[in-house]
């Protein structure tokens, strides 16, 4: 078989969805059916704009928070743990039995940790000059 090695900054939606498809394919033979499945939390304001919110996936019995934002206004009012909650709450009702988030933001490794989220690794200068830190929490005994 010849192949030739392509790199891209463009790759065509198709070509990621291949990719997609294949490996989950493979995974779903190696450790069973991740089950994978969005979850979205968000804050609105009285004209239904977001201000604040959270999304990511609950797959294999684990939550993981890709994203959370909140507005500046809104900050320092618990929001981002109240957005957690329900997310952890949703995620249990799944099934999931752990969550992880990552930050390279040490004010929201704070946040995460006064929520229960313990760090279990860092990627030192990721971006340079900060530690990229990944926090784990078990959400049923």
């Amino acid at each position: 078989m010849n192949t030739t090695l392509e790199t891209t900054a463009d790759p065509l939606p198709e070509e990621l969805a291949f990719l997609s498809e294949r490996l989950t394919a493979f995974n779903d033979g190696d450790v069973g059916a991740s089950e994978k499945k969005a979850l979205a939390v968000f804050v609105r304001d009285e004209i239904g704009a977001i201000v604040a919110g959270i999304s990511g996936y609950t797959a294999w019995g684990w939550l993981y928070v890709q994203w959370l934002w909140v507005d500046e206004r809104l900050r320092g009012q618990h929001m981002a743990g109240r957005m957690l909650d329900a997310a952890e709450r949703e995620a249990v009702a799944r099934g999931c039995q752990n969550a992880w988030i990552d930050t390279f933001n040490p004010n929201a490794a704070k946040v995460y940790q006064r929520q229960g989220y313990q760090p279990f690794g860092t990627l030192a200068d990721f971006p340079v000059g900060r530690s990229r830190i990944f926090l784990r929490k078990k959400l049923v005994d």
